[in-house]
């Protein structure tokens, strides 16, 4: 598996301050990596309409429908931390992961995401992260095969 996020991926602070402006900040970092086509931000909007992507810990994963496979070229992921954070359906967001599986990649890059942000105190080094790089650098287990 190629490395699904790069340090290009990665955007602190975030500069959306509503959930509409942090799934589009999130899905434009994924446009412009290359991993999908502008459709794909629609299909981001659709997939919340149906469920929240709010997964808890100040994480929240936008992405795609079943239906928007076609508008995926590559799997990636995109992360902007928020400060302050931003209203989620009544939650607080630090985190805004956009997340593009090709072929089902997803699933595995969801099961590294969820055993991160399952420790509180791994979140809170995450939150605490002073740049860019040094959250890329905290991520990076995301890439290991």
């Amino acid at each position: 598996m190629s490395d699904v996020l790069s340090l290009s991926q990665v955007k602190v602070p975030g500069m959306a301050r509503s959930k509409d402006d942090a799934i589009r900040e999130a899905g434009g970092i994924l446009i412009d990596s290359g991993a999908v086509t502008p459709d794909y931000i629609d299909a981001m909007f659709e997939r919340e309409q149906s469920v929240s992507t709010y997964m808890g810990n100040y994480l929240a994963i936008p992405h795609g429908t079943n239906e928007s496979k076609d508008t995926i070229k590559r799997s990636a992921l995109s992360v902007i931390r928020y400060d302050p954070p931003i209203d989620w359906d009544g939650n607080e967001v630090r985190f805004a992961m956009g997340i593009a599986g090709y072929q089902g990649g997803h699933m595995d890059i969801l099961s590294r995401v969820a055993i991160l942000f399952s420790d509180i105190d791994e979140v809170d080094k995450l939150i605490a992260a002073r740049s860019a790089e040094e959250l890329f650098n905290l991520l990076n287990a995301v890439n290991e095969d």
